[in-house]
């Protein structure tokens, strides 16, 4: 498994610590508003690591922090008239519904700023008796020179950022580049004591402590988006390893930013998507498959028109899924016996053989280099032609013989679009009860079964159009519709497709 590691500008091999476990750091949000499209990039990207390392063997230990503290809270709080904290609560419970609606798993540790507060006091006093921080007026800054390795991570000179830096007037810094530990309170803000006086603490310094807290003076992966590299991340190194000595992380995996229609996403040129606001138009898998058709250090170009397109490219995957489950239960209860009838046939029964051992191959082989999400999605798309050729391939009636092939290229497939987090209404829990009602109303239906309900409505839209009762039939149609069913016609008869409800 190769990473690209920003630390050293290079793609090289990953050998964390232990040989069975990775521990893993990422820069959670502040909570003052609902996270954008840019934050949901992120967190999914290191979600999507996360997941093939799990699946991979490793066990896992996944921080994500909360800043619930912070000069943008404060501000949100008054505009809206209300305290910091509540604030700060409004947008983490937001924060978490998007991240459940997305399909993100819960990190293994969650540690909030605001409950953290004595550790990072601890770690500045031992900073300032190091004497790489020092008190100035009620403020604790970290010394900047003091540390030898400044920059290492963005690369950057610190003789060229001096000259480019001035010390305003009523600065209480000994030098421009220094940044701020703690901060002195302000009249209506939040604090807390301290040993310099009541304050908070600055936004850099809760990261280091946070990480190294849980996961300890070295861990494997610290993340985040790319913007984050100077000066958050550069700051957290020289925080942690002047109190360590230690290497603080070993590998730094940066995700690239995300634009809207080729410009950058800001709030002045109107293009500002919130999550909650996409998701609402598009559900989870689309926007999963839509993100990780980039590579996670590329840029990502968002735009409705790509969305629409990831739609059509999750539609062929499960049509392709659905098509070759119903052959192969259907050849299940038609009893094993059919040979091929011909040599492209057999070729292609060859193929289907060898695919799930091949599919995992080239899915490992696309992920362990610097998991390349668009490289394995391919690899899926592959088993979804093979499979739909196949299919054309037998016709209607000739899968008995077939259904164990089938089904171990479904079943591969699934399992390597749930590394991906990429997921399927299967079975009945995957549909809407409502669907019963509009079975007993144009069906007939008297069960309680969401998948019975489907095929009665098929069924009756089938005899519907037999009688050309077009009425009917356009209600079933209409009704499945009205509930996220795509009706679709087949030389095997009607079938849906599930896309869930916006």
């Amino acid at each position: 498994m190769r990473v690209y590691n920003t630390l050293t500008r290079s793609k090289e091999e990953f050998v964390p610590r232990r040989a069975d476990a990775v521990a893993m750091y990422v820069c959670g949000p502040t909570v003052y508003n609902h996270i954008h499209i840019g934050n949901a990039r992120t967190f999914l990207s290191f979600d999507v690591i996360r997941r093939y390392l799990e699946w991979r063997g490793f066990d896992v230990s996944f921080v994500r922090n909360i800043t619930d503290v912070d000069d943008k809270i404060i501000n949100r709080a008054r505009e809206e008239q209300v305290t910091a904290p509540e604030i700060a609560a409004k947008y983490t419970a937001a924060f978490h519904e998007a991240m459940e609606r997305l399909g993100v798993k819960a990190p293994t540790y969650e540690p909030y700023a605001t409950q953290t507060i004595d550790e990072m006091i601890e770690m500045i006093e031992r900073l300032i008796e190091k004497g790489n921080a020092y008190e100035s007026g009620g403020d604790v800054y970290f010394a900047v020179r003091s540390f030898d390795g400044y920059g290492k991570l963005s690369g950057r000179d610190v003789d060229d950022m001096r000259s480019g830096a001035r010390i305003e007037v009523g600065d209480l810094k000994r030098d421009p580049l220094d940044f701020a530990l703690w901060k002195s309170a302000k009249p209506g803000e939040p604090f807390w004591t301290s040993p310099w006086g009541d304050g908070r603490p600055g936004w850099h310094l809760e990261c280091s402590v946070m990480s190294t807290g849980h996961l300890g003076e070295t861990f494997d992966i610290h993340g985040g988006g790319v913007d984050l590299v100077f000066p958050h991340h550069e700051n957290e190194i020289a925080q942690a390893e002047a109190d360590t000595g230690a290497p603080f992380a070993r590998y730094w995996l940066h995700g690239g930013m995300l634009q809207i229609n080729s410009e950058k996403m800001s709030k002045s040129l109107g293009n500002f998507m919130l999550l909650k606001d996409v998701l609402g138009t598009f559900p989870a898998p689309i926007v999963r498959l839509f993100m990780l058709q980039t590579h996670y250090r590329s840029p990502l170009d968002y735009s409705e028109e790509r969305l629409a397109a990831a739609v059509k490219s999750y539609e062929r995957i499960e049509t392709a899924v659905r098509n070759a489950r119903a052959v192969a239960e259907g050849a299940a209860a038609d009893g094993a016996g059919a040979s091929a009838s011909s040599a492209d046939e057999s070729s292609l029964a060859e193929a289907l053989v060898a695919a799930p051992e091949d599919a995992r191959a080239r899915f490992i082989e696309a992920m362990d280099d610097d998991f390349n999400t668009a490289g394995a999605l391919a690899v899926v798309f592959d088993q979804v032609r093979l499979v739909n050729s196949f299919l054309d391939q037998i016709g209607s009636g000739r899968g008995a013989g077939y259904s164990d092939l089938l089904k171990a290229i479904i079943d591969t497939m699934l399992d390597l679009l749930r590394v991906l987090g990429i997921t399927f209404a299967e079975g009945e829990d995957g549909y809407p009860v409502e669907v019963v009602d509009l079975a007993a109303q144009l069906a007939g239906y008297g069960g309680g079964d969401t998948r019975e309900a489907v095929d009665a409505l098929l069924a009756s839209r089938a005899a519907a159009r037999t009688d050309k009762n077009w009425g009917l039939a356009d209600a079933v149609r209409d009704g499945l519709a009205g509930l996220g069913f795509v009706v679709e016609d087949t030389a095997q008869g009607a079938r849906v497709i599930y896309r869930g409800q916006s």
